[in-house]
């Protein structure tokens, strides 16, 4: 089924079609949701709550782009207001001062793409998000403001210290591993 046939199939309340659209994008949206949660149940039912949102504005879908980066924004939203309601979103501020470290290119070569992401989770919420939205989803920094309510210079200030903190991680993990 091409992605117009989906999304008219969708529209026309067509089940088969609902859970082809489900089945084409759940897996791609359910990573991006375990990045915003903070466990997977959480990522699930933001998941569920996204195609909710998803199939019910569908008919807002106006073709300037793909599907797949509509419902990527629309996961992304449900998952930041989710976050809000549960109270994840406010840690915001941590009082550690890093340095910035020669070492650290070499040790994320021996760091695999797992491991980071583990890393990733491991941090703050605000941080996180911040984190995934500038970095994975290629967000500027106005942008995130909006989404988040916070002001710009909060974004930028969140990600230098998603950044230190992430690099701090990433060398504590690494001279475990190399001693």
């Amino acid at each position: 089924m091409t992605e117009q046939e989906l999304i008219e199939g969708c529209l026309k309340g067509d089940g088969k079609a609902e859970k082809a659209l489900f089945d084409r994008y759940a897996g791609k949206m359910m990573a991006l949701c375990l990045r915003y949660a903070t466990d997977r149940s959480e990522a699930e039912d933001m998941l569920q709550e996204g195609f909710i949102r998803a199939f019910e504005y569908l008919r807002n879908f106006r073709s300037e782009g793909s599907l797949e980066g509509w419902l990527r924004r629309v996961m992304i939203t449900t998952a930041l207001k989710q976050l809000r309601k549960s109270k994840h979103f406010d840690e915001l501020s941590l009082k550690e001062d890093f340095k910035e470290s020669p070492e650290l290119p070499e040790v994320l070569s021996h760091l695999g793409e797992m491991e980071i992401n583990v890393l990733i989770n491991e941090l703050p919420a605000g941080y996180r998000n911040v984190f995934n939205l500038y970095v994975v989803e290629g967000y500027k920094h106005l942008e995130i403001a909006e989404l988040l309510g916070i002001e710009e210079s909060t974004s930028r200030s969140q990600l230098v210290k998603a950044r230190k903190w992430l690099q701090e991680k990433i060398l504590k993990s690494s001279r475990t591993i190399l001693w």
